[in-house]
């Protein structure tokens, strides 16, 4: 027990370091597999650097004094996202191995249902650890959509940049930025898009039959989006609408 709370004890700072080592030596062992082109390697460094900076940001502003198992996980998880971005940043130049590919994505893709669940048993949910893991499902989403577009078009760049375009739109109607009511479908729909957009980018498939699989993924996530959307235009005009005045009736004695 000692060890386990001084190992938790250890400065964050500490921890974002060596997620960004392990980040690099990943790339090296990519990169010493395949033979990964310079574009590839300065996409999973830039990837690196930029997932250091951020995070360090982060968690000196929340002033969380310890990193926590779950945050573990998702940068873990981060470290594989950060491989199948230098890969699909090389697929430009050459096709990355089907193998490599499919197996870093479908180990992110599982991890990101070990992370809550570690900080829901650990009793160490944050706010800075849900906004982490949510950033590294939205990235994720977001290169998988670069990569299948390659082969189906560029339409499917909508699946991965429509979290991205509701970010940008709350800037201009902060009604958006409203928390939204638990969601089973929502968050069914959003663990959908990364096991669809890999189906269809492991190629393993028709082409037409990964074109329905693609489409069938925007059409679940538009009707997510559209009714999340619905529903805090609703929630924001009856909060700031007028109330109506009680009409109150007296009774006159005959």
């Amino acid at each position: 027990m000692a060890l386990n709370n001084s190992y938790d004890a250890r400065p964050v700072h500490q921890e974002t370091a060596v997620g960004a080592g392990v980040q690099i030596l990943l790339l090296a062992l990519i990169g010493t597999a395949i033979g990964m082109g310079p574009v590839g390697w300065l996409t999973g460094l830039a990837f690196a650097v930029a997932t250091w900076a951020v995070l360090s940001r982060a968690l000196q502003r929340s002033g969380l004094r310890s990193f926590g198992a779950a945050n573990r996980v998702t940068l873990g998880r981060a470290t594989l996202v950060g491989g199948v971005t230098a890969l699909v940043a090389d697929s430009f130049q050459d096709a990355p191995p089907v193998t490599l590919f499919v197996g870093l994505t479908a180990v992110a893709l599982v991890l990101d249902g070990v992370d809550g669940k570690v900080a829901r048993r650990t009793g160490t949910s944050t706010p800075l650890g849900a906004r982490f893991d949510m950033e590294v499902d939205a990235f994720l989403i977001l290169v998988l959509s670069v990569y299948v577009s390659m082969a189906m078009g560029p339409w499917v760049l909508l699946i991965g940049g429509m979290r991205y375009v509701f970010v940008a739109a709350a800037r201009v109607w902060p009604w958006l930025t409203a928390p939204l009511p638990p969601s089973t479908a929502r968050k069914t729909v959003a663990a959908l898009q990364g096991v669809l957009l890999l189906v269809a980018g492991a190629a393993l498939l028709p082409h037409a039959v990964n074109a329905g699989v693609v489409a069938l993924a925007l059409g679940l996530l538009v009707w997510s989006f559209g009714r999340d959307v619905l529903w805090l235009w609703r929630t924001s005009h009856a909060a700031t609408a007028p109330a109506v005045p009680e009409v109150r009736r007296e009774l006159v004695a005959g």
